[in-house]
């Protein structure tokens, strides 16, 4: 006997529009707000690039390529961000087998693009940091500040969103050494705890005593500007200080941006010596391949830049 041919799925633009509702509704309840806003942000390119189709789309291989070319020619999308969205498409589609819409994902046979073997955004060399060092102003308050954040990045690998979530209270200080609970992309609670080393833990302190009335649950870095006095910063006031930060010490460079701060600390760490395990386990990588990533670039902390 013969088994009966199954046709692809096919949703018209409005039941699309609601299992989409559905999916984010249900399959993103518990994940964090960094990784709703993306999975959203790759699913409306997706129901964008469907309406289009003039109902021809259908959840099939086929299909599923056909979106890829489509976010790596039509919009020239990074290999990293095809990566992204077809990964977002993918838990879309599992989640319509879950449901019974389908038999299998097909999107699972479209593997994204491989992600790039080494950073993109540059990194500063040693004759950088010492540009950058001597611009900071530590005799003000806003310049302690911003100082602290450097070198949190610069030196404890913090990334722009790990800075802006830290709190006062976050800081452990143990028999072992001290450190920050951090919290960073994609995380949905503070479960990371990077090593504060002596030079960091001092910024930080005279930031701190130079402000009024800080109590444990106020946020590490605050604005001090007239309207927005105390309130939490948030990541593009960061990028626009550590910017301002680079841009004084003359190192506005192509690739170079306040995350190259994070992209060097690892190689200042191997630098000195420090073995991959344990520089591994202070970016909170996920993986020994990406912070071996680093160790190939090592010899660029010496170089001049381009």
């Amino acid at each position: 006997m013969a088994l009966s041919h199954i046709e692809p799925l096919k949703l018209t633009t409005g039941e699309l529009a609601k299992r989409l509702q559905d999916f984010q509704r249900e399959y993103l309840r518990e994940k964090s707000a960094d990784t709703v806003g993306t999975y959203s942000r790759a699913l409306r390119e997706f129901e964008r690039w469907f309406a289009e189709q003039a109902d021809t789309f259908r959840f099939s291989e086929d299909g599923v390529r056909a979106y890829k070319t489509y976010l790596m020619e039509t919009r020239s999308l990074s290999e990293a961000s095809v990566s992204t969205y077809l990964t977002a498409f993918r838990q879309f589609c599992q989640y319509l087998v879950v449901i019974g819409l389908m038999d299998k994902n097909p999107a699972l046979a479209v593997k994204g693009n491989r992600r790039p073997l080494s950073h993109s955004r540059a990194v500063l060399t040693e004759a950088d940091i010492r540009q950058l060092l001597r611009v900071l102003d530590d005799t003000t308050l806003l310049g302690k500040r911003d100082q602290a954040m450097v070198y949190l990045m610069l030196y404890a690998g913090l990334s722009e969103i790990e800075v802006v979530r830290a709190d006062v209270r976050d800081i452990d200080r143990m028999l072992d050494g001290t450190f920050l609970r951090v919290q960073g992309k994609g995380r949905a609670g503070k479960d990371r705890q990077a090593p504060l080393d002596p030079p960091v833990i001092e910024k930080i302190e005279r930031y701190l005593e130079a402000r009024d009335s800080v109590l444990p649950e106020h946020p590490l870095f605050v604005s001090h500007g007239h309207r927005s006095n105390g309130q939490r910063l948030n990541t593009r006031s960061v990028r626009s200080r550590i910017n301002r930060c680079l841009a004084a010490a003359n190192l506005k460079r192509s690739g170079v941006s306040p995350h190259s701060l994070t992209h060097t600390a690892p190689l200042i760490w191997l630098n000195k010596g420090m073995g991959i395990e344990e520089v591994m386990k202070r970016m909170r990588h996920g993986t020994r391949d990406t912070t071996l990533i680093y160790s190939r670039k090592q010899s660029l902390l010496q170089e001049n830049p381009e």
